[in-house]
Protein backbone atom coordinates (compact mmCIF):
# COMPACT_ATOMS: atom_id res chain seq x y z
CA UNK A 1 0.00 0.00 0.00
CA UNK A 2 1.50 3.35 -1.04
CA UNK A 3 1.85 5.94 1.72
CA UNK A 4 -0.03 9.09 0.70
CA UNK A 5 0.79 12.07 2.88
CA UNK A 6 -1.92 14.32 1.44
CA UNK A 7 -5.33 12.81 0.83
CA UNK A 8 -7.32 14.71 -1.80
CA UNK A 9 -10.87 14.96 -0.52
CA UNK A 10 -13.51 17.56 0.21
CA UNK A 11 -13.44 17.25 4.00
CA UNK A 12 -16.24 17.66 6.52
CA UNK A 13 -17.22 19.74 9.54
CA UNK A 14 -15.75 17.11 11.87
CA UNK A 15 -12.50 17.05 9.90
CA UNK A 16 -12.28 20.85 9.91
CA UNK A 17 -12.85 21.06 13.67
CA UNK A 18 -10.34 18.35 14.57
CA UNK A 19 -7.71 19.60 12.13
CA UNK A 20 -8.21 23.13 13.46
CA UNK A 21 -7.54 21.93 17.00
CA UNK A 22 -4.40 20.14 15.81
CA UNK A 23 -3.11 23.24 14.07
CA UNK A 24 -3.79 25.45 17.10
CA UNK A 25 -1.59 23.23 19.28
CA UNK A 26 1.27 23.44 16.79
CA UNK A 27 0.79 27.22 16.41
CA UNK A 28 1.72 27.99 20.01
CA UNK A 29 5.46 27.22 19.98
CA UNK A 30 5.81 28.51 16.42
CA UNK A 31 4.29 31.89 17.32
CA UNK A 32 6.37 32.10 20.49
CA UNK A 33 9.58 31.18 18.66
CA UNK A 34 9.02 33.78 15.94
CA UNK A 35 8.23 36.40 18.59
CA UNK A 36 11.62 35.69 20.16
CA UNK A 37 13.26 36.00 16.73
CA UNK A 38 11.65 39.41 16.19
CA UNK A 39 12.56 40.52 19.72
CA UNK A 40 9.03 41.01 21.01
CA UNK A 41 6.96 39.48 23.81
CA UNK A 42 5.55 35.96 23.17
CA UNK A 43 2.02 37.27 23.63
CA UNK A 44 2.57 39.67 20.69
CA UNK A 45 3.37 36.65 18.53
CA UNK A 46 0.35 34.73 19.81
CA UNK A 47 -1.97 37.68 19.21
CA UNK A 48 -0.53 38.00 15.71
CA UNK A 49 -1.17 34.32 14.95
CA UNK A 50 -4.74 34.57 16.26
CA UNK A 51 -5.68 37.68 14.28
CA UNK A 52 -3.91 36.63 11.07
CA UNK A 53 -5.50 33.19 11.18
CA UNK A 54 -9.04 34.36 11.93
CA UNK A 55 -9.26 37.17 9.37
CA UNK A 56 -7.65 35.26 6.51
CA UNK A 57 -9.74 32.17 7.24
CA UNK A 58 -12.98 34.16 7.06
CA UNK A 59 -12.15 36.52 4.19
CA UNK A 60 -9.17 34.92 2.41
CA UNK A 61 -9.09 33.36 -1.01
CA UNK A 62 -7.82 29.90 -0.01
CA UNK A 63 -9.99 27.82 2.38
CA UNK A 64 -7.85 25.44 4.40
CA UNK A 65 -4.74 27.63 4.31
CA UNK A 66 -3.41 28.77 7.68
CA UNK A 67 -1.84 32.17 8.34
CA UNK A 68 0.04 33.37 11.40
CA UNK A 69 3.30 34.81 12.68
CA UNK A 70 6.14 33.66 10.40
CA UNK A 71 9.91 33.57 10.51
CA UNK A 72 10.30 35.21 7.10
CA UNK A 73 8.63 38.40 8.37
CA UNK A 74 10.09 38.13 11.88
CA UNK A 75 13.62 38.41 10.50
CA UNK A 76 12.71 41.69 8.78
CA UNK A 77 11.17 43.05 11.98
CA UNK A 78 14.36 42.73 14.06
CA UNK A 79 16.16 45.67 12.46
CA UNK A 80 13.02 47.84 12.48
CA UNK A 81 12.50 47.29 16.20
CA UNK A 82 16.14 48.05 16.95
CA UNK A 83 16.08 51.27 14.93
CA UNK A 84 12.74 52.19 16.47
CA UNK A 85 14.13 51.73 19.97
CA UNK A 86 17.08 53.96 19.13
CA UNK A 87 14.88 56.63 17.54
CA UNK A 88 12.24 56.53 20.30
CA UNK A 89 14.70 56.36 23.16
CA UNK A 90 13.18 53.34 24.89
CA UNK A 91 12.98 49.56 24.83
CA UNK A 92 9.28 49.58 23.88
CA UNK A 93 9.46 52.31 21.24
CA UNK A 94 10.50 49.88 18.54
CA UNK A 95 7.34 47.85 19.03
CA UNK A 96 5.21 50.92 18.30
CA UNK A 97 7.14 51.53 15.08
CA UNK A 98 6.54 47.87 14.18
CA UNK A 99 2.79 48.29 14.61
CA UNK A 100 2.84 51.40 12.38
CA UNK A 101 4.88 49.56 9.73
CA UNK A 102 2.41 46.67 9.81
CA UNK A 103 -0.51 49.02 9.17
CA UNK A 104 1.27 50.53 6.18
CA UNK A 105 2.33 47.07 4.91
CA UNK A 106 -1.27 45.91 5.25
CA UNK A 107 -2.50 48.84 3.18
CA UNK A 108 0.03 47.98 0.45
CA UNK A 109 -1.10 44.33 0.44
CA UNK A 110 -4.76 45.38 0.43
CA UNK A 111 -4.23 47.61 -2.62
CA UNK A 112 -2.26 44.83 -4.33
CA UNK A 113 -5.38 42.68 -4.12
CA UNK A 114 -7.81 45.48 -5.02
CA UNK A 115 -5.91 46.16 -8.23
CA UNK A 116 -5.91 42.41 -8.97
CA UNK A 117 -2.14 41.98 -9.07
CA UNK A 118 -2.28 38.60 -7.36
CA UNK A 119 -2.60 36.98 -10.78
CA UNK A 120 1.13 37.47 -11.30
CA UNK A 121 1.73 34.39 -9.17
CA UNK A 122 0.92 32.49 -12.37
CA UNK A 123 4.28 33.67 -13.72
CA UNK A 124 6.14 31.53 -11.17
CA UNK A 125 7.53 28.48 -13.02
CA UNK A 126 7.20 24.96 -11.66
CA UNK A 127 10.96 24.76 -11.14
CA UNK A 128 10.77 27.78 -8.81
CA UNK A 129 7.87 26.14 -6.96
CA UNK A 130 9.89 22.96 -6.46
CA UNK A 131 12.86 24.95 -5.19
CA UNK A 132 10.54 26.91 -2.92
CA UNK A 133 9.02 23.86 -1.21
CA UNK A 134 12.40 22.12 -0.95
CA UNK A 135 14.03 25.18 0.58
CA UNK A 136 11.14 25.77 2.94
CA UNK A 137 11.20 22.12 4.04
CA UNK A 138 14.89 22.49 4.88
CA UNK A 139 14.23 25.76 6.73
CA UNK A 140 11.45 24.15 8.79
CA UNK A 141 13.75 21.20 9.57
CA UNK A 142 16.61 23.47 10.65
CA UNK A 143 14.28 25.58 12.80
CA UNK A 144 13.17 22.46 14.65
CA UNK A 145 16.77 21.58 15.49
CA UNK A 146 16.79 24.61 17.79
CA UNK A 147 14.27 22.74 19.92
CA UNK A 148 17.06 20.31 20.79
CA UNK A 149 18.75 23.09 22.78
CA UNK A 150 18.17 24.27 26.33
CA UNK A 151 19.65 27.49 27.58
CA UNK A 152 21.57 27.83 24.35
CA UNK A 153 23.31 24.47 24.81
CA UNK A 154 22.62 21.30 22.80
CA UNK A 155 20.88 18.52 24.70
CA UNK A 156 23.01 15.51 25.53
CA UNK A 157 22.83 12.21 27.36
CA UNK A 158 19.48 11.16 28.81
CA UNK A 159 17.76 14.43 27.85
CA UNK A 160 18.70 14.00 24.20
CA UNK A 161 17.68 10.33 24.07
CA UNK A 162 14.35 11.14 25.75
CA UNK A 163 13.69 13.92 23.25
CA UNK A 164 14.56 11.70 20.29
CA UNK A 165 12.39 8.87 21.61
CA UNK A 166 9.35 11.12 22.04
CA UNK A 167 9.86 12.68 18.59
CA UNK A 168 10.11 9.22 17.01
CA UNK A 169 6.97 8.07 18.86
CA UNK A 170 5.00 11.03 17.54
CA UNK A 171 6.19 10.40 13.98
CA UNK A 172 5.43 6.68 14.23
CA UNK A 173 1.87 7.41 15.39
CA UNK A 174 1.37 9.85 12.50
CA UNK A 175 2.66 7.26 10.03
CA UNK A 176 0.74 4.22 11.29
CA UNK A 177 -2.59 5.63 12.50
CA UNK A 178 -3.92 6.61 9.03
CA UNK A 179 -3.47 2.98 7.98
CA UNK A 180 -5.79 1.91 10.79
CA UNK A 181 -8.30 4.75 11.03
CA UNK A 182 -8.69 8.28 9.68
CA UNK A 183 -11.49 9.28 12.03
CA UNK A 184 -9.17 11.51 14.08
CA UNK A 185 -6.20 13.50 12.73
CA UNK A 186 -3.00 11.54 13.34
CA UNK A 187 -1.13 14.70 14.38
CA UNK A 188 -3.65 15.42 17.14
CA UNK A 189 -3.48 11.83 18.40
CA UNK A 190 0.32 11.96 18.34
CA UNK A 191 0.39 15.16 20.43
CA UNK A 192 -2.15 13.84 22.96
CA UNK A 193 -0.55 10.40 23.32
CA UNK A 194 2.99 11.71 23.76
CA UNK A 195 1.75 14.40 26.16
CA UNK A 196 0.01 11.68 28.18
CA UNK A 197 3.18 9.58 28.25
CA UNK A 198 5.21 12.51 29.56
CA UNK A 199 2.66 13.60 32.18
CA UNK A 200 1.74 10.12 33.49
CA UNK A 201 5.34 8.88 33.38
CA UNK A 202 6.61 12.11 34.95
CA UNK A 203 9.28 12.27 32.25
CA UNK A 204 11.62 15.22 32.42
CA UNK A 205 11.70 16.92 29.04
CA UNK A 206 11.27 20.36 27.47
CA UNK A 207 7.65 21.59 27.47
CA UNK A 208 5.94 24.65 25.99
CA UNK A 209 6.22 26.32 29.41
CA UNK A 210 9.94 25.69 29.83
CA UNK A 211 10.54 26.74 26.22
CA UNK A 212 8.87 30.11 26.84
CA UNK A 213 10.72 30.63 30.14
CA UNK A 214 14.10 29.76 28.59
CA UNK A 215 13.47 32.46 25.98
CA UNK A 216 12.79 35.10 28.60
CA UNK A 217 8.99 34.87 28.75
CA UNK A 218 6.71 34.01 31.65
CA UNK A 219 3.80 32.16 30.01
CA UNK A 220 1.03 32.43 27.44
CA UNK A 221 -1.85 33.50 29.67
CA UNK A 222 -3.19 36.96 28.81
CA UNK A 223 -6.40 38.84 28.10
CA UNK A 224 -8.04 39.98 24.87
CA UNK A 225 -6.02 42.24 22.57
CA UNK A 226 -6.89 45.94 22.92
CA UNK A 227 -7.26 48.62 20.25
CA UNK A 228 -4.46 51.20 20.25
CA UNK A 229 -3.14 53.68 17.73
CA UNK A 230 0.67 53.29 17.52
CA UNK A 231 2.35 55.83 19.79
CA UNK A 232 4.84 57.36 17.37
CA UNK A 233 5.53 60.85 16.04
CA UNK A 234 3.65 61.26 12.77
CA UNK A 235 6.31 63.07 10.77
CA UNK A 236 8.57 62.62 7.73
CA UNK A 237 11.37 61.06 9.78
CA UNK A 238 9.03 58.31 10.96
CA UNK A 239 7.81 57.69 7.42
CA UNK A 240 11.40 57.41 6.16
CA UNK A 241 12.06 54.75 8.79
CA UNK A 242 8.97 52.57 8.39
CA UNK A 243 8.22 52.88 4.65
CA UNK A 244 11.11 50.67 3.39
CA UNK A 245 10.32 48.05 6.04
CA UNK A 246 6.62 48.19 5.16
CA UNK A 247 7.35 47.46 1.51
CA UNK A 248 9.65 44.57 2.42
CA UNK A 249 7.14 43.12 4.90
CA UNK A 250 4.33 43.46 2.34
CA UNK A 251 6.41 41.82 -0.40
CA UNK A 252 7.64 38.94 1.77
CA UNK A 253 4.14 38.34 3.13
CA UNK A 254 2.49 38.33 -0.29
CA UNK A 255 5.11 36.14 -1.96
CA UNK A 256 5.00 33.55 0.83
CA UNK A 257 1.19 33.64 0.97
CA UNK A 258 0.67 33.36 -2.79
CA UNK A 259 3.27 30.62 -3.12
CA UNK A 260 1.65 28.70 -0.27
CA UNK A 261 -1.75 29.25 -1.90
CA UNK A 262 -0.45 27.73 -5.14
CA UNK A 263 0.99 24.76 -3.25
CA UNK A 264 -2.28 24.11 -1.40
CA UNK A 265 -4.13 24.43 -4.72
CA UNK A 266 -1.90 21.74 -6.13
CA UNK A 267 -2.23 19.44 -3.11
CA UNK A 268 -6.02 19.67 -2.92
CA UNK A 269 -6.60 19.90 -6.69
CA UNK A 270 -8.71 23.02 -6.21
CA UNK A 271 -8.14 26.68 -7.00
CA UNK A 272 -8.09 29.64 -4.65
CA UNK A 273 -8.24 33.38 -5.36
CA UNK A 274 -4.90 35.13 -5.14
CA UNK A 275 -6.40 38.63 -5.26
CA UNK A 276 -8.86 37.90 -2.48
CA UNK A 277 -6.05 36.43 -0.39
CA UNK A 278 -4.00 39.62 -0.88
CA UNK A 279 -6.90 41.72 0.41
CA UNK A 280 -7.39 39.44 3.43
CA UNK A 281 -3.66 39.38 4.25
CA UNK A 282 -3.59 43.17 4.08
CA UNK A 283 -6.66 43.55 6.29
CA UNK A 284 -5.21 41.10 8.83
CA UNK A 285 -1.92 43.00 9.08
CA UNK A 286 -3.76 46.32 9.46
CA UNK A 287 -5.77 44.84 12.35
CA UNK A 288 -2.55 43.50 13.87
CA UNK A 289 -1.05 46.97 13.82
CA UNK A 290 -3.99 48.44 15.71
CA UNK A 291 -4.49 45.53 18.16
CA UNK A 292 -0.92 44.73 19.15
CA UNK A 293 -0.03 41.65 17.08
CA UNK A 294 3.21 41.03 15.20
CA UNK A 295 1.43 40.34 11.93
CA UNK A 296 2.44 37.61 9.54
CA UNK A 297 1.37 35.73 6.43
CA UNK A 298 0.50 32.23 5.24
CA UNK A 299 2.36 29.38 6.97
CA UNK A 300 3.25 26.47 4.74
CA UNK A 301 3.99 24.11 7.64
CA UNK A 302 0.73 24.74 9.47
CA UNK A 303 -1.22 24.71 6.20
CA UNK A 304 0.11 21.25 5.38
CA UNK A 305 -0.69 20.04 8.92
CA UNK A 306 -4.23 21.28 8.35
CA UNK A 307 -4.57 19.65 4.92
CA UNK A 308 -2.96 16.44 6.17
CA UNK A 309 -5.42 16.35 9.09
CA UNK A 310 -8.41 16.67 6.76
CA UNK A 311 -9.04 20.42 6.98
CA UNK A 312 -10.37 21.78 3.71
CA UNK A 313 -12.87 24.52 4.58
CA UNK A 314 -12.75 27.93 6.23
CA UNK A 315 -13.99 26.36 9.46
CA UNK A 316 -10.63 24.67 10.05
CA UNK A 317 -8.76 27.98 10.12
CA UNK A 318 -11.46 29.63 12.22
CA UNK A 319 -11.34 26.80 14.78
CA UNK A 320 -7.53 26.98 14.88
CA UNK A 321 -7.59 30.73 15.55
CA UNK A 322 -10.36 30.67 18.13
CA UNK A 323 -8.75 27.68 19.86
CA UNK A 324 -5.50 29.61 20.05
CA UNK A 325 -7.35 32.52 21.66
CA UNK A 326 -9.03 30.11 24.09
CA UNK A 327 -5.60 28.75 25.05
CA UNK A 328 -4.40 32.29 25.75
CA UNK A 329 -7.47 33.13 27.83
CA UNK A 330 -8.43 29.93 29.63
CA UNK A 331 -6.25 26.89 28.96
CA UNK A 332 -2.71 28.21 29.13
CA UNK A 333 -1.80 25.87 32.00
CA UNK A 334 -2.67 22.75 29.98
CA UNK A 335 -1.08 23.93 26.74
CA UNK A 336 2.14 24.77 28.58
CA UNK A 337 2.35 21.10 29.65
CA UNK A 338 2.63 19.81 26.05
CA UNK A 339 6.13 18.43 25.41
CA UNK A 340 8.07 20.22 22.69
CA UNK A 341 9.09 16.78 21.37
CA UNK A 342 5.51 16.05 20.27
CA UNK A 343 5.33 19.27 18.28
CA UNK A 344 8.78 18.68 16.78
CA UNK A 345 7.63 15.23 15.66
CA UNK A 346 4.63 16.77 13.92
CA UNK A 347 6.83 19.35 12.18
CA UNK A 348 9.29 16.66 11.06
CA UNK A 349 6.40 14.86 9.38
CA UNK A 350 5.48 18.17 7.77
CA UNK A 351 9.04 18.40 6.43
CA UNK A 352 8.70 14.92 4.90
CA UNK A 353 5.40 15.89 3.30
CA UNK A 354 6.61 19.30 2.12
CA UNK A 355 9.85 18.31 0.41
CA UNK A 356 9.38 17.58 -3.30
CA UNK A 357 10.99 14.13 -3.34
CA UNK A 358 10.14 13.89 -7.03
CA UNK A 359 13.05 16.26 -7.59
CA UNK A 360 15.44 13.31 -7.40
CA UNK A 361 13.42 11.40 -10.01
CA UNK A 362 13.50 14.19 -12.59
CA UNK A 363 17.14 15.25 -12.24
CA UNK A 364 18.10 13.47 -15.48
CA UNK A 365 14.83 14.24 -17.25
CA UNK A 366 14.47 18.03 -17.07
CA UNK A 367 16.51 20.78 -18.78
CA UNK A 368 19.74 21.72 -17.01
CA UNK A 369 18.46 25.30 -16.66
CA UNK A 370 15.39 24.12 -14.72
CA UNK A 371 17.55 21.96 -12.46
CA UNK A 372 19.83 24.93 -11.75
CA UNK A 373 16.78 27.07 -10.92
CA UNK A 374 15.54 24.43 -8.45
CA UNK A 375 18.95 24.32 -6.75
CA UNK A 376 19.27 28.13 -6.77
CA UNK A 377 15.85 28.76 -5.23
CA UNK A 378 16.38 26.03 -2.63
CA UNK A 379 19.76 27.45 -1.60
CA UNK A 380 18.59 31.08 -1.50
CA UNK A 381 15.53 30.14 0.56
CA UNK A 382 17.80 28.51 3.15
CA UNK A 383 20.56 31.15 3.14
CA UNK A 384 18.52 34.33 2.72
CA UNK A 385 14.73 34.33 2.60
CA UNK A 386 11.77 33.30 0.51
CA UNK A 387 11.24 36.64 -1.26
CA UNK A 388 14.81 36.85 -2.55
CA UNK A 389 14.75 33.19 -3.60
CA UNK A 390 11.49 33.39 -5.55
CA UNK A 391 12.38 36.68 -7.26
CA UNK A 392 15.79 35.34 -8.24
CA UNK A 393 14.24 32.12 -9.54
CA UNK A 394 11.65 33.97 -11.62
CA UNK A 395 14.28 36.33 -13.07
CA UNK A 396 16.64 33.49 -13.98
CA UNK A 397 13.78 31.48 -15.52
CA UNK A 398 12.65 34.51 -17.52
CA UNK A 399 16.18 35.15 -18.80
CA UNK A 400 16.59 31.50 -19.80
CA UNK A 401 13.22 31.62 -21.59
CA UNK A 402 14.18 34.84 -23.39
CA UNK A 403 17.56 33.43 -24.44
CA UNK A 404 16.09 30.20 -25.76
CA UNK A 405 13.37 32.01 -27.71
CA UNK A 406 15.88 34.51 -29.05
CA UNK A 407 17.49 31.69 -31.03
CA UNK A 408 14.21 30.46 -32.50
CA UNK A 409 13.71 33.23 -35.04
CA UNK A 410 14.15 31.73 -38.50
CA UNK A 411 13.74 32.88 -42.07
CA UNK A 412 12.84 30.67 -45.05
CA UNK A 413 14.09 32.29 -48.24
CA UNK A 414 13.03 31.83 -51.86
CA UNK A 415 12.94 33.81 -55.09
CA UNK A 416 9.86 33.47 -57.30
CA UNK A 417 9.69 33.42 -61.10
CA UNK A 418 9.29 37.22 -61.18
CA UNK A 419 12.60 37.75 -59.42
CA UNK A 420 10.98 38.83 -56.15
CA UNK A 421 12.68 37.48 -53.04
CA UNK A 422 10.46 36.16 -50.22
CA UNK A 423 11.45 35.93 -46.56
CA UNK A 424 9.04 33.79 -44.49
CA UNK A 425 9.71 34.56 -40.80
CA UNK A 426 9.19 31.88 -38.12
CA UNK A 427 9.31 32.40 -34.35
CA UNK A 428 8.73 35.31 -31.98
CA UNK A 429 10.34 38.66 -32.71
CA UNK A 430 11.20 40.51 -29.49
CA UNK A 431 14.10 42.34 -27.86
CA UNK A 432 16.17 39.17 -27.56
CA UNK A 433 15.82 38.05 -31.19
CA UNK A 434 16.11 41.37 -33.08
CA UNK A 435 19.85 41.03 -33.75
CA UNK A 436 19.44 37.52 -35.17
CA UNK A 437 16.42 38.74 -37.17
CA UNK A 438 18.47 41.52 -38.82
CA UNK A 439 21.23 39.05 -39.73
CA UNK A 440 18.80 36.96 -41.83
CA UNK A 441 18.59 39.60 -44.57
CA UNK A 442 21.13 40.14 -47.37
CA UNK A 443 20.14 43.69 -48.23
CA UNK A 444 23.10 44.45 -50.52
CA UNK A 445 22.61 41.40 -52.76
CA UNK A 446 18.82 41.10 -52.64
CA UNK A 447 16.78 41.98 -55.78
CA UNK A 448 14.97 45.29 -56.14
CA UNK A 449 11.75 43.93 -54.62
CA UNK A 450 11.51 41.94 -51.38
CA UNK A 451 8.55 40.50 -49.46
CA UNK A 452 8.84 39.77 -45.72
CA UNK A 453 6.01 37.52 -44.50
CA UNK A 454 5.25 37.40 -40.75
CA UNK A 455 2.42 34.86 -41.01
CA UNK A 456 4.28 32.33 -38.81
CA UNK A 457 5.77 34.94 -36.50
CA UNK A 458 4.56 37.27 -33.77
CA UNK A 459 5.70 40.82 -33.07
CA UNK A 460 6.11 40.93 -29.29
CA UNK A 461 7.36 44.37 -28.22
CA UNK A 462 8.61 47.84 -29.20
CA UNK A 463 12.10 46.45 -29.91
CA UNK A 464 10.56 44.25 -32.60
CA UNK A 465 8.74 47.22 -34.18
CA UNK A 466 11.99 49.19 -34.19
CA UNK A 467 13.80 46.26 -35.81
CA UNK A 468 11.19 46.20 -38.61
CA UNK A 469 11.55 49.96 -39.11
CA UNK A 470 15.34 49.67 -39.33
CA UNK A 471 15.06 46.82 -41.82
CA UNK A 472 12.73 48.88 -44.00
CA UNK A 473 15.12 51.85 -43.85
CA UNK A 474 18.06 49.64 -44.91
CA UNK A 475 16.21 48.46 -48.04
CA UNK A 476 14.96 51.96 -48.85
CA UNK A 477 18.47 53.45 -48.57
CA UNK A 478 19.60 50.89 -51.12
CA UNK A 479 16.81 51.95 -53.48
CA UNK A 480 14.83 48.75 -53.04
CA UNK A 481 11.16 48.09 -52.37
CA UNK A 482 10.08 46.08 -49.33
CA UNK A 483 6.61 44.66 -48.61
CA UNK A 484 5.57 43.57 -45.10
CA UNK A 485 2.77 41.03 -44.90
CA UNK A 486 0.58 39.53 -42.18
CA UNK A 487 1.21 42.13 -39.49
CA UNK A 488 -1.46 42.90 -36.90
CA UNK A 489 -3.38 46.18 -37.07
CA UNK A 490 -1.53 47.87 -34.24
CA UNK A 491 1.83 46.78 -35.72
CA UNK A 492 0.91 48.50 -38.98
CA UNK A 493 -0.04 51.66 -37.05
CA UNK A 494 3.40 51.72 -35.44
CA UNK A 495 5.48 50.97 -38.56
CA UNK A 496 6.95 54.03 -40.28
CA UNK A 497 5.55 54.74 -43.76
CA UNK A 498 3.27 51.74 -43.28
CA UNK A 499 0.94 52.80 -46.08
CA UNK A 500 3.76 52.27 -48.58
CA UNK A 501 5.37 49.09 -47.31
CA UNK A 502 2.64 47.14 -45.45
CA UNK A 503 0.28 44.92 -47.44
CA UNK A 504 -3.09 44.66 -45.70
CA UNK A 505 -5.14 41.47 -45.96
CA UNK A 506 -8.31 41.80 -43.86
CA UNK A 507 -8.96 38.06 -44.08
CA UNK A 508 -5.53 36.64 -43.25
CA UNK A 509 -3.87 39.33 -41.13
CA UNK A 510 -3.62 38.27 -37.45
CA UNK A 511 -5.56 40.01 -34.72
CA UNK A 512 -3.32 40.44 -31.70
CA UNK A 513 -2.04 43.48 -29.83
CA UNK A 514 1.44 44.42 -28.71
CA UNK A 515 0.53 47.97 -27.67
CA UNK A 516 -3.21 47.93 -27.06
CA UNK A 517 -3.29 51.22 -25.12
CA UNK A 518 -1.32 53.08 -27.78
CA UNK A 519 -3.36 51.43 -30.52
CA UNK A 520 -6.62 52.65 -28.98
CA UNK A 521 -5.25 56.19 -28.84
CA UNK A 522 -4.17 56.01 -32.47
CA UNK A 523 -7.60 54.73 -33.53
CA UNK A 524 -9.37 57.55 -31.68
CA UNK A 525 -7.07 60.15 -33.19
CA UNK A 526 -7.42 58.90 -36.76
Amino acid sequence: MKFQFIERKQGSIKDDILSGLTVSLALVPEAVAFAFVAGVSPIVGLYGAFMMGLITSVFGGRPGMISGATGAMAVVMVSLIQQGNALGGGETAGLQYLFAALILAGIIQFLFGVFKLGKFIRLVPHSVMMGFVNGLAIVIFLSQLNMFKHGGEWLSGTQLYTMLGLVATTMLIMFLLPKISKAIPAALVGILVVSGIVIVGNIETETVKSFIVSGGGTGIKAGLPNFNVPVIPFNLETLKLILPFSFILAAVGLIESLMTLSLVDELTETRGSGNRECVAQGAANIVNGFFGGMGGCAMIGQSIINIKSGGRGRLSGIVASLSLLAFILFASTYIEMIPIAALVGVMFMVVIGTFAWSTFNVINKIPVADLLVIVLVTALTVVFDLAIAVLAGVIVSALVFAWENATRIRARKKTDKYGIKHYEIFGPLFFGSTALFQSKFDVQNDPDEVIVDFKESRIMDQSAIEAINKLAERYQKNGKTIHLRHLSKDCIKLVKKAEKICDVNVVEDPNYFIAIDNYNKLIKGS
